[in-house]
């Protein structure tokens, strides 16, 4: 297969599943990401850390669409692959989002939180220092506080904490 012809791809999956789906994609060499974060959880009076998604039930998997499109079947797993609602093909994340994104889930759980309200359009801006160095993404309000968001189109959106305006650049 051509590297060139890989896409990320973003897909639903049953709940509780993310786990064993990313083993079994990772078991056949399949590029994929699914953020986790640690919560810590109490039960009858006893606390435990738990690795949980960060979206619940939702995979992403660098492939081509034929290959995307087999991989439910290969797995013995339920995989359904979002549209695009427009053109009705399967959702395409762009390689610069897609970078954007697992660079912020890498961060610490404090630096980020993720938005899934409609956030108002702003500017396009990247930032130029600090943590966040690099990112590109929309200028936003969130709280009273300047934040930069990554969106994933049609899914959902990534914001940082609060960056100073003197770390930004237009776009």
């Amino acid at each position: 297969m051509n590297t060139d012809e890989k896409k990320w791809f973003a897909a639903k999956v049953k709940h509780n599943t993310e786990k064993k789906i990313k083993t079994r994609l990772d078991e056949i060499l399949t590029e994929n990401f699914v953020p986790f974060r640690d919560v810590v959880i109490e039960r009858n009076g006893r606390k435990f850390r738990k690795s949980k998604p960060l979206i619940p039930s939702l995979i992403f998997v660098k492939t081509d669409s034929q290959t995307a499109m087999s991989l439910s079947a290969e797995l013995n797993v339920t995989i359904k692959f979002l549209r695009n609602l427009d053109t009705k093909k399967l959702l395409v994340v762009p390689e610069k989002s897609m970078q954007d994104f697992m660079f912020l889930c890498d961060l610490s759980e404090s630096a980020i939180q993720v938005e899934n309200a409609n956030l108002r359009q702003g500017d396009r801006v990247r930032v130029i220092k600090g943590d966040f160095a690099g990112i590109e993404g929309e200028l936003v309000r969130i709280r009273g506080h300047k934040r930069v968001v990554v969106r994933l189109e049609g899914l959902f959106s990534l914001a940082t904490t609060y960056i100073p305006s003197a770390f930004l650049e237009k776009i």
